[in-house]
């Protein structure tokens, strides 16, 4: 099996980082908002030592997803020129949230003076000085483009489904895995 897409799929590799990407997605906002939960004390703390470690982890993998997107050129999609420009423009802002929302959680944890490592082992250096007010704007920030994030998937999961269901054109199935062409 070949690990670059072909003209009519993804392959194995761009399969593994859409994929990987969604499930830890989906794991970050479950933290988040188990975080956002608890009373502030050590459980609190730990939780957005997760987070934080797995917002940055989602950074270096959405880097490595470019990349291969970048080396290894999608599969032309079977759709009329509109869908196309409308997915290129809703798959490219996912690529924006994707280093915006680590980037502003990020940029939110220097402002508030609490320091982000990478699951422990490597302190990441601040990017602005301890301001409250710059805080609460980047806390806003990042909580709205969360937001976005929710209406984009949503977006991207309904087209997908569109054109599964009832445009039958085999979108969906080139990034399924275990699918064939």
């Amino acid at each position: 099996m070949p690990a670059r897409n072909t003209s009519l799929r993804y392959g194995p590799v761009a399969q593994f980082l859409h994929w990987i990407i969604v499930l830890l997605l989906v794991i970050q906002v479950t933290l988040g908002t188990i975080a956002d939960a608890l009373p502030l004390g050590l459980e609190r703390l730990v939780m957005m030592s997760r987070h934080k470690s797995l917002g940055i982890t989602i950074l270096a993998i959405a880097l490595l997803r470019l990349g291969w997107r970048w080396f290894d050129a999608p599969p032309p999609p079977p759709m009329p020129r509109w869908q196309l420009l409308a997915a290129r423009c809703n798959h490219w802002a996912l690529y924006a949230l994707l280093f915006a929302l680590p980037l502003s959680g990020w940029l939110t944890s220097s402002a508030a003076n609490r320091p982000v490592s990478w699951w422990g082992l490597v302190q990441l250096p601040d990017f602005v000085a301890p301001d409250a007010a710059l805080k609460e704007v980047f806390e806003e920030t990042h909580e709205l483009l969360v937001n976005v994030l929710y209406a984009l998937v949503a977006l991207h999961v309904a087209a997908a489904l569109k054109h599964q269901f009832f445009d039958r054109d085999g979108l969906l199935l080139r990034m399924l895995p275990g699918t064939r062409e």
